[in-house]
């Protein structure tokens, strides 16, 4: 098929390099401009392009979608169909229609479950137990077109969002494919999302990064991974802002909540339901990201101690 691909971030590349793997004309990328970058500030282009360069695929990045002659390259390049994954701009309806078969998504959540940009976190963040793909016809709306295939997943109780997003972007671009296939074959079924209110996958951002000890220990486990990579949960010790990377559920006498209650090579804390999460990584404000046991070489903390006071 001959396909225009848009998208951004490192969850998009597996969709483009199936697509160029399977033997579709993927005749041009639109993404989004470069971005300064780090301390210096370094223009940087998205994964996506970065990608599409090494193959030698024209790239496309307008500020604005709809205020740019992106329609007109659009239909310059006549596409049998659009592929949007994880783009970032809101396609107007002309785009939506410009394709022979229409514009197709790869969305990282069970629709109508987690709309929005942060599915996978929010997955996370809730406790679910299971996730998954799916490969939709987009509409006007975000995130409400019918649905053409799903693929389902288990969540692991210690898989962070990190590993999640890498598992999602891989089955997304296996189902993408299989998607194409019942496309090219006119064996499409699509199946109309239901009507209501379902919730949204909110940005997140650093209002959700302070621990709450006096929430339950799963509560907590949960915020330490669904924030992991950015902008990763925080607590405070002896004053100073602590980073919190890693953590398991432990079986360790619970204290009150927050309370440090194990010290010995491990760090093991408190939560406010009688039970306890034990710390694996963790790092201080402007020091590097540790392994417990290496952190309490350098950094005394006492029994009784209190995080988040």
């Amino acid at each position: 098929m001959r396909i225009i691909f848009m998208g951004t971030p490192d969850f998009a590349v597996p969709c483009l390099e199936n697509l160029i793997d399977a033997g579709h004309n993927v005749a041009a990328v639109f993404t989004q401009p470069d971005k300064p970058v780090g301390r210096k500030q370094i223009l940087t282009p998205s994964p996506v392009k970065a990608c599409a360069v090494s193959h030698n695929i024209k790239v496309y990045q307008p500020e604005k979608i709809k205020n740019s002659n992106a329609l007109e390259i659009i239909n310059s390049i006549n596409p049998d169909v659009i592929i949007v994954v994880a783009y970032g701009k809101i396609l107007p309806k002309e785009i939506l229609n410009a394709a022979k078969f229409g514009c197709i998504n790869v969305h990282a959540s069970l629709l109508p479950k987690y709309r929005g940009a942060a599915p996978i976190q929010w997955s996370i963040l809730n406790g679910d137990e299971e996730t998954g793909v799916c490969v939709m016809q987009m509409d006007e709306g975000i995130d409400t077109g019918d649905i053409l295939l799903v693929r389902k997943t288990p969540i692991d109780i210690n898989e962070t969002s990190a590993e999640l997003f890498d598992r999602l972007s891989q089955i997304g671009a296996d189902a993408l494919i299989d998607a194409l296939k019942l496309v090219e074959k006119g064996e499409v079924c699509l199946t109309p999302q239901p009507k209501g209110d379902f919730g949204y996958a909110k940005m997140i951002d650093r209002s959700l990064c302070p621990i709450d000890w006096s929430k339950s220990a799963l509560d907590v486990h949960n915020k330490v991974r669904g924030l992991q990579t950015w902008p990763v949960a925080i607590t405070t010790l002896n004053g100073m802002n602590l980073k919190i990377h890693k953590t398991v559920l432990s079986n360790a006498d619970a204290s009150t909540p927050g309370t440090v209650v194990e010290n010995n090579k491990k760090l093991v804390v408190s939560c406010g339901d009688g039970k306890c999460v034990e710390i694996l990584e963790l790092q201080l404000d402007g020091k590097k990201r540790m392994n417990t046991k290496s952190f309490l070489l350098g950094n005394k903390i006492d029994l009784g101690t209190v995080l988040g006071e």
